[in-house]
């Protein structure tokens, strides 16, 4: 997978991944971007030690809910992190 290819493969998982948090994440589209990427990276790790495989990122559907649910992992851990603060990420 190419970075820019890997890149909107990060953007899409990640808009997935806030569709289906609950709550508002008060982020922008770089900021869903970089969840998404950080997401895909955390599932292919989860991935590899729950399946006990090697995990190969493309465009199927496997690697794609791996790196939802990594997102959806790090939405969670930001809002707990974050508390309820009601700050906008800078970027």
């Amino acid at each position: 997978m190419g970075v820019v290819s890997f890149l909107l493969f990060g953007l899409v998982a990640g808009f997935v991944a806030r569709l289906v948090t609950p709550g508002r994440q008060a982020i922008g589209c770089l900021p869903t971007m970089v969840v998404g990427c950080v997401g895909a990276l955390l599932g292919g790790l989860i991935g590899q030690v729950v399946l006990g495989h090697r995990v190969h990122f493309g465009w199927d559907l496997g690697p794609f809910v791996l790196a939802v649910i990594g997102a959806v992992f790090l939405l969670v851990v930001l809002e707990l992190v974050g508390g309820r603060r009601r700050w906008r990420m800078p970027f």
